[in-house]
């Protein structure tokens, strides 16, 4: 239904995301019409083809202008390239939240509900080095499995926590693939998905195959580098890491495809943000971020069930009560 034919106080709001094939992204929008539902907000909702698809992001928000929205929550493909079309529907009197990646520069939406993404990677990078021991960490052959050549924010944030927590040198902490340390294989991207994680694991493979810690994006892209490890011989050998915390990736920790994963919230980030979009149309009063940051975090626990000291987790079996997907 289109907003504008509706009665000129009810609230209406939209929600952009990346696609709506990836467990995330399902669970964000079960969020966001449940909220919806309890909150009398009529949600549209809009999704990328594929991870990375900005063109049809671009015209989501179009249509959420023209439609009359009071909101628009949006995970956003290309973080920096959005930004005019945010702006855009800003001028045209709708709020903006981003949900999950923050835009770029940060303060281009109204406000960012998310996951501390940094620490999402930090928290994988500090197990993973706790698990090798320091022999293991001085000789660690890297791969790092990312998302995207445009370097969407979430990105970069969970690449380079990742690296940090390793103990590995950051080049230009805003972007990855400039660090000099040689225990980095290399990067390659995989849309996020299996099979892109699958081609990067075979790329990297073939540059060096005694590659044994692997850094990846998502779940998705984290089995499909396993298959692509089983296929080499290696599956029991090389440690992977991920982000996400969906049911999915939460078994694949019990069954040992995934050493840790950093688990995040979607739920609760798209019900905050239907929430803070009704409020905004009540009274005009904009979401605080979390003191200390620059946007409110919706939190992250790592979910392993080999633990190391100093490095705080829960098991399988709890991760799997919090899970999504």
């Amino acid at each position: 239904m289109s907003t504008t034919a509706m009665a000129q106080d009810a609230v209406s709001a939209c929600l952009i995301t990346k696609t709506d094939t990836n467990p995330f992204f399902v669970k964000m929008k079960e969020g966001a019409e449940a909220k919806a539902a309890e909150l009398g907000v009529t949600l549209k909702s809009f999704a990328g083809k594929i991870d990375g698809d900005h063109e049809t992001q671009v015209a989501a928000i179009e249509t959420c202008i023209a439609d009359g929205a009071s909101g628009i929550l949006i995970t956003a493909s290309d973080t920096s390239a959005i930004v005019q079309s945010v702006q855009k529907a800003r001028d045209a009197g709708l709020v903006v939240i981003a949900l999950d990646t923050p835009l770029t520069p940060i303060d281009a939406a109204d406000a960012t509900f998310a996951t501390d993404n940094f620490i999402a990677g930090e928290l994988i990078g500090k197990w993973a080095a706790g698990k090798l021991g320091a022999d293991g960490v001085a000789n660690a052959k890297i791969a790092l499995l990312d998302l995207a050549v445009s370097q969407p924010s979430v990105d970069v944030l969970r690449d380079q926590g990742f690296l940090q927590g390793f103990g590995i040198d950051l080049g230009d902490p805003n972007k990855w693939g400039d660090e000099t340390d040689p225990r980095i294989v290399g990067h390659d991207i995989t849309a996020g998905n299996e099979e892109g994680g699958r081609k990067a694991m075979e790329n990297l493979l073939a540059k060096d195959p005694m590659i044994n810690v692997v850094y990846t994006i998502n779940e998705p892209s984290a089995a499909g580098a396993y298959e692509a490890l089983k296929s080499f011989g290696r599956e029991n050998d090389v440690l992977i890491v991920s982000v996400d915390g969906g049911c999915p990736g939460v078994a694949n920790v019990k069954d040992g495809v995934i050493g840790a994963t950093s688990q995040q919230y979607p739920l609760q980030m798209a019900a905050l943000g239907v929430e803070a979009i009704k409020a905004w149309a009540d009274t005009g009063a904009k979401p605080k971020p979390t003191p200390g940051k620059d946007f409110f975090d919706t939190g992250v626990k790592l979910v392993t069930d080999e633990p190391v000291d100093g490095v705080e987790s829960i098991d399988s079996t709890e991760g799997a009560a919090l899970c999504w997907g």
